[in-house]
């Protein structure tokens, strides 16, 4: 990652453009009197207009540290004649919205931003990617087993310590209960917090609280990626659906084996939407239940499909119906989301489910 005086070298050497804006350094890190500091004055020509700028620079791209800066810029007295400007490494389209709407210009070292001098010119430029991935996180929380973290705030959206979200992730996590996977630790529990702090969805002032729903769902979704899955077998049975069930669970307590419905054939628990008759589940062990001679192997009308897969998040939070699970309404809305037309729509009812439930879990 670029540190402060590298970026302040790129634009002294022009290696930070935004077309048909030029920009020249006019003076680093100036004084500015007792508290008062600005990264560096710069000087925007287009034609024979120009506009002057004082910068606030910032060696990282994360949410928080965008927020930060705009602040900063927001209540921060300009010197005479100088505009605000914001510098990162990356900035994305919906940031440069905000700092347009904010009006506050912003470039990054990637060929992004929105710059404004009333009278003179407004330039807009956005979807160059981003060449400086490490300024995001090494991990990312919003997959595969570490989503867990997330998931449990579209649960129950308050906690009282670290030690409080662990407790309710490994409590809700069906295969630590019933399959002898290790227990998440507290020192994951703490660095996907760190992030999810950073990313400005959950804030930490003595409680840690749940601020942005739609936006953990978003991130969770976008970033979904399907199970590992080691063997996947369809059978027919010769029951109706509600037996069929019922049978799973029978066999599901007898094998201590957990199983839970995909997210797709659990969606009639949370929307409205008619399915087929195969019902599928997960399952972390296939052989155990093809050794109890269930049914008969086809591809011809199955009513069941067993999907084996050991990752966790799949199994996380299910809901019980008798003593047959069901996928959590968000596994299920991932799964809609990774659909087709059809199954995205419902997926909208399947995150007004959620929505509702988070109201009434809020203190």
């Amino acid at each position: 990652m670029p540190t402060i005086q590298e970026m302040i070298k790129m634009l002294r050497t022009r290696k930070i453009v935004l077309p048909p804006l030029s920009f020249d350094v006019l003076e680093a890190q100036p004084s500015m009197g007792a508290n008062r500091r600005i990264d560096l004055m710069i000087k925007a020509s287009w034609r024979s207009s120009t506009a002057r700028f004082a910068v606030e620079c910032r060696s990282v791209s994360t949410p928080k540290v965008f927020q930060d800066g705009l602040n900063l810029l927001k209540t921060k007295p300009m010197p005479t004649g100088r505009l605000p400007m914001l510098i990162l490494p990356y900035l994305n389209e919906r940031q440069l919205q905000t700092l347009e709407q904010e009006g506050i210009s912003g470039i990054d070292l990637c060929g992004n931003g929105v710059v404004v001098a009333p009278g003179m010119f407004a330039v807009f430029r956005s979807g160059e990617k981003n060449r400086f991935p490490s300024s995001a996180p090494i991990k990312n929380i919003y997959r595969k087993n570490s989503s867990m973290v997330g998931r449990v705030f579209l649960s129950r959206p308050v906690y009282e310590t670290v030690q409080d979200i662990r407790s309710e992730i490994n409590r809700r996590n069906l295969l630590v209960n019933s399959w002898n996977t290790s227990p998440m630790s507290l020192s994951t529990v703490s660095k996907v917090l760190k992030t999810l702090k950073e990313d400005l969805i959950v804030e930490r002032d003595g409680i840690i609280r749940l601020l942005q729903a739609d936006e953990l769902l978003r991130s969770i979704s976008v970033n979904y990626t399907a199970p590992k899955i080691t063997d996947r077998v369809k059978l027919n049975v010769p029951e109706g659906t509600e037996m069929i069930r019922a049978l799973l669970a029978r066999q599901s307590q007898e094998l201590r084996l957990p199983l839970v419905a995909t997210g797709v054939s659990s969606v009639g628990r949370y929307a409205t939407m008619q399915r087929g008759d195969l019902l599928s589940v997960y399952c972390p062990c296939v052989e155990m239940l093809l050794e109890r001679s269930l049914g008969n192997k086809t591809d011809r009308f199955p009513n069941i499909e067993l999907i084996e897969t050991e990752d966790e998040m799949v199994y996380f939070d299910a809901r019980p119906e008798g003593d047959f699970r069901w996928a959590s309404p968000v596994q299920a809305y991932v799964e809609l989301m990774a659909g087709d037309k059809r199954d995205q729509e419902t997926a909208g009812q399947v995150k007004s489910f959620i929505a509702a439930e988070l109201q009434q879990a809020r203190p």
